[in-house]
């Protein structure tokens, strides 16, 4: 068994990215425990040293075994640019355990728009919910999901992000690259940890 101990920084993702992660170790055959992930906002990961408290905060909870996946949401900064520093930043920090970092385009929701026909009537979306032609283009997925909900209340990310991660078809998330970019991120953390 593998141990992963996530950074993430809002509430929903707090119980969204255990399931991602258990969901992708599944369909690659590993077994992997999830500890709880460690929540900090977007805005204090970003100040000097916040993250490096973390990631030293997540190597102690994995006791010396296991890797560290971090997830923030790019929002409008260009996830190219911001990713590789922000990588930079933890691997500087904990250089002898395996990590992956993910900047969503523009947020999570992102990919539920993405994987919108495989959501069709959970947690209120429409019936004949069809995913967006360019899901990254969208700032505001949230909104959209709202926008295509016929059942209140409303998404809300602490209630629904568990839910819908826990149903959303993950092949037809990987049309969205920062998604498949996830995936792919989490199954090399993963595999380093075998």
């Amino acid at each position: 068994m593998v141990r992963v101990a996530p950074i993430v920084e809002g509430h929903g993702e707090r119980e969204a990215v255990p399931i991602l992660i258990r969901r992708i170790a599944q369909c690659l055959g590993v077994v992997v425990e999830v500890l709880h992930p460690i929540r900090q906002s977007k805005h204090r990961l970003l100040k000097a040293g916040e993250l490096e408290k973390a990631v030293e905060l997540a190597a102690r909870n994995l006791e010396g075994s296991g890797g560290i996946f971090v997830i923030v949401d790019a929002d409008e900064a260009c996830p190219a640019e911001l990713g590789p520093q922000l990588r930079d930043r933890v691997r500087v920090v904990r250089p002898d355990l395996p990590s992956a970092l993910v900047l969503p385009k523009y947020e999570f929701e992102a990919w539920f728009l993405a994987a919108a026909a495989s959501l069709r009537g959970t947690r209120g979306l429409d019936a004949s919910v069809e995913p967006p032609p360019d899901v990254e283009a969208i700032q505001g997925a949230k909104e959209w999901l709202r926008d295509h909900q016929s059942d209140l209340p409303r998404y809300s990310a602490p209630v629904d992000q568990a839910a819908l991660t826990a149903v959303m078809d993950l092949d037809e998330a990987r049309a969205c690259p920062s998604f498949d970019k996830c995936y792919r991120e989490i199954a090399a953390l993963l595999d380093a940890l075998r």
